[in-house]
């Protein structure tokens, strides 16, 4: 039996990153919600497709 893993949510991706910003969860809670909704699958395809990040203005 083999398991395929879900498309990254990018909605969950957020929360959990908005959940260590205020605090409400604490680091290791914080990491283990990001690798469960596919931050590093979103990292690989932004770095395949040649993403750059733009500097924001200020």
């Amino acid at each position: 039996m083999s398991f395929e893993r879900p498309a990254p949510d990018l909605t969950k991706l957020l929360a959990a990153w908005q959940e260590w910003e205020t605090g409400e969860q604490t680091p290791g809670r914080v990491l283990a919600d990001l690798k469960k909704s596919g931050l590093g699958d979103v990292l690989k395809q932004l770095i395949d497709e040649g993403w750059v990040p733009s500097v924001p203005a200020v």
